[in-house]
């Protein structure tokens, strides 16, 4: 048996490395940073499964004591299916709690089936007594324009 070439080792090698340090660069910012990503996500996927509830709930308390929702407005939002939701970037500066991204809806409406865009930008305030991130931007307002 023939053993590889030095240069061919040293491409492996190398390869290797690249690999490594990749791996280690996906390393956590830290545990905020992780929290808010959960957030973000739980909070998109809320949304884009119709479970307007449970997004409620993950706004903030003082937000939600100061716009209580209505029946009428929850059933509004019965009334829609989220085709997509697209997150277009965001800021964040996680040494002072704070974090906001820009996002794109696609919003049907059940009965007549139309569609259309929704733009909202969330913005997110991290808790430091419950550790946890808030939505501080409210529900998104599909019914804007109109």
């Amino acid at each position: 048996m023939r053993l590889p070439n030095p240069l061919y080792r040293a491409a492996v090698f190398a390869c290797l490395a690249a690999v490594v340090a990749a791996i280690g660069g996906c390393a956590s910012a830290g545990p905020k940073a992780d929290a808010l990503q959960r957030s973000q996500y739980a909070w998109s996927g809320a949304i884009r499964w119709g479970d307007f509830e449970g997004a409620w709930g993950m706004l903030e308390p003082e937000y939600r004591e100061e716009h209580p929702m209505t029946a009428l407005e929850m059933e509004r939002y019965n009334q829609v299916q989220v085709s997509y939701y697209r997150d277009n970037g965001g800021l964040s500066d996680l040494e002072a709690g704070t974090a906001a991204r820009d996002v794109e809806i696609g919003v049907v409406n059940r009965h007549t089936l139309a569609e259309r865009t929704a733009r909202y930008q969330e913005t997110w305030r991290w808790d430091e007594e419950a550790k946890r991130w808030w939505l501080t931007s409210g529900m998104p307002d599909f019914w804007q324009g109109q």
